[in-house]
């Protein structure tokens, strides 16, 4: 989402300081002209935050124990040389996305690295990749390698003595279907691509393992997935396991008793140690999703482990490693980072340093050296996981929103996505922890400071969660809009439907009253005490959007795809009581008397279900505004920006 938002502020921003410009207008004004020289002008700096943010891909060179490279789901690609007390982007400036899904290191030749952008652990809010990119000096400089349709790419792997034959698993575009997906092979270092698997538009692969005894071996996982700003979908009959034996010529679907019919995500492991050993996990209906094992390379499978906590939230999880040295153990990642010994049957919790583990690399010539990816960015670990580096060095946290306060220097706010919101200073000489602190709220909201008082913070999260912190005292308190959790629950079901990302603003005119909106727009007075409803509902509240989430196989309601919401919520700086919403299905509406009435003012040219981002109502004339809307959940990448001076 970081590339898209930042174009939607930079546009607005071109037509906020350069009115004279039409949007549908041809050629270059003199304010346009005025507003790239400002542009140009503009440097950014980091404000030292360096909690880490999520991480999907990882990787490791065998032989360089110390050097590793991260793939972030919003920060690019990250390099460590001193096993990880230490991390550098090398991907800005060359790649067109900061979203990377795969990182491989060709073994032959460790100056050989190859990313794949996309991340294919596909949350509501991803952002989609560009294809592929290689580097040939060890990450120093890179260029694009083709595959630009390919959407998010779930692995990479390179054959271990040619540095040029590569394969990438490409899922596609996980909000519509395309063709550029499924399994690609490269004879040229990523020159050209060949489609070796192919199922459908709508099916495309999100894991592979090659058998480095016999590099021509490769197992392929197929998976159906597809999102909906409303729903997920996971699994069909298309998904399923393949096996190739003459490097991607021909493909086997792989039967003997794995599940059959409908089938979700997948992921499976060769084991180095005896290539005769392979492992599936896979999300199935009723019991028959689980840990799989062969121990004919394929053949005949046993499944071993059913356990839940393997298998919820299937989409975002199901991964599986094989150790390098001994066939008996194997690692299963979810919510929390697992080890068997036995073979498979029952497995061991590991800590790691944050929840939400998503890939796993492990040292072919030493199994204790490893490096794990999880929501709290990349950790490495020289004793077999009994101990792991820091995530506190890698500025890669993705948030959602900012806000600042009125001090002096000021504060800068933000929820940073799977841990806590971060308040920061724009400039201090304190060290990175003693100047941070959190302020309430969760995850995924909005935040609102008192211009009187910047201790005075409001903080939300999802599911109309909404906290009051007092800085001075430290006291924080729930000011929620109604005690009601939507954890598995359908919208239709929900009194108030809040977003995941749900607005809260404090008047520009009155510092005591604070707005939130669910499908309804809410106000208090009295500082979140008690809250009236001062709309009716602002959504198209498309009831065939309001069902429960995921399918065919697993459900998943935790908010994320909470639907028929107000997204965007703006009152006029220049005019008391001209409130203005946005839904997140493409309706703009204005009340110019405090909320007593409203209007309908949805531009004509607004897709239909398109999202209302963003709402910017001048700060010069109240009948002036700007409304940015994007569309990309339903795979239509274009901005929608719209202007009003009436």
């Amino acid at each position: 989402m970081v590339h898209r938002r930042a174009c939607l502020f930079v546009a607005a921003l071109v037509l906020a300081l350069a009115p004279a410009v039409p949007l549908g207008g041809q050629g270059r004004s003199e304010p346009a002209l005025q507003v790239e020289t400002l542009l140009k002008g503009i440097e950014y700096r980091s404000l030292g935050f360096s909690r880490g943010g999520r991480s999907t891909a990882v990787t490791g060179v065998p032989g360089k124990p110390l050097v590793y490279y991260l793939g972030s789901t919003g920060g690019g690609v990250w390099k460590s040389v001193d096993g990880g007390m230490r991390w550098s982007n090398v991907s800005d400036g060359f790649f067109e996305a900061g979203s990377i899904g795969a990182v491989a290191v060709a073994e032959s030749d460790p100056n050989v690295v190859y990313a794949g952008t996309g991340s294919a652990c596909p949350r509501g809010n991803i952002s989609s990749g560009v294809g592929v990119y290689r580097s040939t000096d060890a990450g120093k400089t890179w260029k694009h390698a083709g595959l630009r349709e390919a959407g998010q790419i779930g692995r990479i792997r390179v054959h271990p003595r040619d540095p040029d034959l590569v394969y990438v698993a490409a899922l596609g575009h996980i909000f519509g279907p395309n063709d550029e997906r499924g399994v690609f092979r490269s004879k040229d270092g990523g020159k050209s691509w060949q489609k070796v698997l192919f199922v459908s538009n709508r099916t495309g692969a999100v894991d592979l393992s090659m058998d480095p005894n016999n590099p021509r071996i490769l197992y392929a996982a197929l998976w159906t997935a597809e999102r909906r700003p409303w729903t997920i979908t996971s699994g069909s009959a298309e998904s399923g396991l393949y096996k190739t034996t003459d490097g991607g010529d021909t493909w086997t679907k792989c039967k003997g008793g794995l599940p059959e019919g409908v089938v979700g995500k997948i992921a499976v492991a060769v084991s180095p140690a005896n290539p005769e050993r392979v492992w599936a996990l896979i999300e199935a209906p009723d019991t028959k999703g689980g840990v799989y094992r062969s121990d004919n390379a394929g053949e005949r499978w046993s499944k071993l482990n059913g356990e839940r906590r393997f298998l919820q939230r299937a989409w975002y999880y199901i991964h599986i490693y094989a150790d390098p040295k001994d066939p008996e153990t194997v690692y299963v990642l979810n919510t929390g980072f697992y080890r068997s010994t036995d073979g498979g049957k029952t497995y061991q919790a590991i800590s790691t340093p944050h929840g939400d583990n998503h890939d796993l690399w492990i040292n072919p010539n030493d199994p204790n050296v490893m490096i794990n990816a999880n929501d709290g960015g990349a950790n490495v670990s020289f004793t077999g996981g009994a101990s792991w580096s820091t995530q506190m060095n890698q500025p890669t946290a993705e948030f959602y929103r900012v806000a600042v306060d009125t001090q002096f220097p000021y504060r800068v706010y933000g929820a940073q996505q799977d841990n806590s919101t971060a308040s920061v200073p724009s400039r201090s000489e304190a060290r990175e922890d003693l100047a941070f602190y959190s302020v309430g709220g969760g995850e995924s909201g909005h935040i609102a400071v008192d211009p009187r008082n910047p201790n005075i913070v409001y903080a939300g999260s999802y599911g109309g969660a909404i906290t009051r912190l007092d800085a001075g005292t430290r006291l924080t308190r729930s000011v929620r809009v109604y005690p009601e959790s939507s954890t598995g629950q359908r919208a239709a079901d929900m009194k108030y439907r809040f977003q995941w990302n749900a607005p809260i603003r404090i008047s520009p005119h009155d510092p005591d009253v604070v707005y939130t909106t669910s499908q309804y727009v809410h106000r208090t007075r009295d500082g979140g005490h008690s809250w009236q409803v001062i709309s009716p509902d602002l959504t198209r509240a498309d009831r065939t959007k309001l069902d429960y989430s995921g399918g065919p196989i697993s459900r998943d309601n935790t908010g994320v795809e909470v639907y028929g919401t107000i997204f965007a919520f703006e009152e006029s700086p220049q005019q008391r009581g001209l409130l203005w919403a946005g839904s997140d299905d493409g309706l703009v509406h204005v009340s110019r008397d405090n909320g007593a009435t409203w209007k309908n003012v949805t531009p004509a040219g607004i897709p239909e279900f398109a999202t209302v981002n963003t709402i910017d109502p001048s700060r010069h004339d109240p009948a002036r505004a700007l409304v940015a809307v994007y569309r990309y959940r339903q795979d239509d990448d274009k901005p929608y920006i719209f202007r009003t001076t009436n």
